[in-house]
């Protein structure tokens, strides 16, 4: 398998892995053909990439860090509760959230077994969601990367549930911002925004009256816009001011949401959202960043990548020494012709390097 933009697709490509809806179920299932209808439907729908079905590395298997089941499961309890209080503000209904630290506590336990049951803490996220509804699958990757980030920096368990529960919910707020302001394909008046950073405080306000809920935890919610240089929000708080959880969190969060496809934008590959990441280190804490860096696949298995020597080829396998420098299938000369495959392992070739990533084959 490699990965594919929707843009370079033709009908007749197989897809390889599934593609979901962003309530977690199946929108189309793996070893399906694609049809134009299906091709267009998919761009429709936000997906900017897909993994398609290729003789030349069909024996690539791109790995996550967390099961699809485990997933699946994450986000259609997202995916309820957040639903659920959307309609009851709608109706003007009584908002129920009892039990909610134990539904979450649940999903991010599934989460925290799977990622213990890796060899190496590198993570990375291949399931292809829709971005129709970009909060569900947002705030399940938010979930992981904290979890992960909170692991590779030491945490004992019960700090990595407290973590990971209020990553899982941090914009909990938003259930109660108006659609049309989350949704919105341009850029946000004034106004609209201060809206839009009132979901931390309503966030904080809906987590810190659950009796399930750490305190802690809620703080998420509420810090996860702060910045260390004090340009964040809701309270522009500064270096220490800021608790650890929230600086996890909001690393997070802003990569996750560079690396996901909106309305206005196509998604950053992850090698150019910790560019723009490190282009902002006075608001974020170096040694998180670092941390973070290290325990992300920048190139995953399947990407196509042209090496500075001329060669095309894909990612075969990650070096989580060195994840700057994977190993490479050389599938076509500097001539742009077709060769008998080779690997480079680029940890060894430290002359050789990715020039360029998603260039079609």
């Amino acid at each position: 398998m490699r990965i594919t933009q929707t843009a370079h697709l033709q009908p007749g490509d197989k897809l390889a892995k599934p593609v979901y809806s962003d309530t977690g179920q199946i929108l189309v299932a793996a070893n399906v053909e694609l049809t134009s209808g299906m091709i267009k439907r998919l761009q429709e729908l936000g997906v900017d990439a897909i993994y398609v079905s290729d003789p030349r590395t069909d024996d690539l298997v791109a790995e996550d860090s967390v099961s699809d089941e485990t997933r699946q499961r994450a986000t259609r309890i997202v995916y309820n509760t957040f639903s659920s209080m959307i309609e009851a503000k709608r109706w003007n209904r009584a908002i129920s959230v009892s039990k909610l630290g134990t539904e979450f506590r649940k999903a991010f336990e599934d989460i925290l077994y799977d990622l213990h049951s890796k060899k190496e803490l590198m993570i990375h996220l291949s399931g292809i969601y829709s971005s129709s509804n970009y909060l569900y699958t947002h705030s399940v990757n938010v979930g992981i990367y904290s979890a992960a980030l909170g692991m590779a920096i030491g945490f004992n368990r019960n700090r990595i549930l407290e973590l990971g529960i209020g990553a899982m919910l941090h914009d909990i707020g938003k259930t109660f911002i108006a659609q049309e302001i989350l949704e919105k394909p341009g850029k946000l008046t004034p106004a609209e925004y201060e809206e839009i950073k009132k979901h931390t405080t309503l966030g904080f306000d809906i987590l810190r009256d659950q009796p399930d809920i750490p305190l802690l935890s809620a703080h998420c919610a509420l810090q996860h816009h702060e910045r260390i240089d004090g340009s964040g929000y809701p309270r522009g708080l500064k270096g220490h001011e800021i608790h650890q959880y929230g600086k996890i969190v909001g690393l997070a969060d802003i990569y996750d949401a560079l690396i996901s496809a909106r309305s206005y934008r196509k998604a950053f590959l992850p090698h150019e959202a910790l560019d723009i990441i490190f282009a902002s280190s006075d608001k974020f804490d170096l040694e998180l960043m670092t941390k973070f860096r290290d325990h992300i696949v920048i190139y995953p298995v399947g990407m196509m990548v042209a090496l500075s020597t001329g060669e095309k080829g894909v990612v075969v396998d990650i070096n989580s020494k060195h994840p700057h420098r994977p190993i490479v299938r050389v599938l076509k000369n500097p001539k742009g012709e077709n060769v008998i495959p080779y690997e480079i392992d680029l940890s060894s070739h430290l002359s050789i390097m990715i020039s360029e990533c998603e260039d079609p084959l």
